[in-house]
């Protein structure tokens, strides 16, 4: 009986290659009909894969790569690490709740980018404030999605837990921290698209290096290519990102139904 089902699974994986192939391709070909249909100065896939080949050379490409992501890492790491640990004060004790959570839609409603000149003028131009303003970015994802997933486990489970005699650690542990995992994981995952976007433009303001960094360098000589090299670059390395996020969801929270 074990066997249909990992035939089923080698398929079912066979077939997402297929059509992830597929997208690529039709992706490819769009890209090709909008090079050919006369936009002015709008690079074709060739010329884009020539200038990535001569940026690669010159080890520019990644060193920029290099420069954006330890930024991100940074600021990311720091911010979902301390979110997890404040969404879970905010969801299991409601004073805690309703001193922090006005400050937290106060600040959410203030987008990063708007706080990036504040916190060059406060922090310098060095790393402190693009570190900062991705730090902010993932946290406020981060502790929402987190504060959310507590305040969404099955109180019958809570409760029958202490009727058992359960302790309110072993309840938080055995209980609250596996219901809310599928939350903290989804808002990681927002946090770093939030993340990606944030540094692009405290590069784009103040670096001397990174993606976003050549890529207003590339704007002021109108040189197209190096820009799609660019979003490329920052295209790619998010999307592994993200799928290792999405692999460790899938390990963490294997006992859910998935479609």
């Amino acid at each position: 009986m074990k066997y249909p089902k990992k035939k089923a699974r080698t398929t079912g994986r066979a077939g997402s290659v297929l059509l992830g192939l597929a997208s690529a391709a039709l992706g490819l070909a769009a890209w090709f009909v909008l090079a050919n249909s006369g936009i002015d100065g709008f690079p074709g896939p060739v010329e884009v894969a020539r200038r990535a080949l001569t940026l690669i050379g010159d080890g520019t490409l990644f060193a920029d790569a290099g420069a954006s992501l330890k930024r991100v890492l940074i600021g990311y790491v720091v911010g979902v690490a301390l979110a997890i640990p404040v969404g879970f004060l905010m969801g299991w004790y409601p004073v805690v709740r309703r001193l922090i959570e006005p400050w937290l839609q106060f600040f959410r409603m203030v987008p990063p980018l708007a706080i990036i000149p504040l916190a060059i003028v406060l922090m310098g131009i060095d790393e402190t404030p693009k570190i900062f303003v991705i730090f902010l970015a993932s946290f406020l994802s981060s502790v929402v999605s987190t504060f959310q997933g507590v305040v969404a486990v099955d109180v019958t489970l809570v409760n029958a837990a202490r009727v058992l005699g359960a302790r309110d650690p072993q309840v938080f542990l055995g209980i609250v921290v596996p219901a809310s995992t599928p939350f903290i994981l989804v808002g990681m995952r927002i946090g770093l698209g939030a993340s990606w976007a944030t540094v692009v433009a405290a590069e784009l303001i103040a670096a001397q290096g990174g993606l976003g960094f050549r890529m207003q360098q590339a704007q002021l000589y109108y040189d197209l290519p190096t820009i799609f090299v660019q979003l490329i670059a920052i295209g790619t390395i998010g999307l592994v990102m993200d799928r290792l996020l999405l692999l460790a969801e899938r390990r963490l929270t294997h006992w859910q139904e998935r479609r």
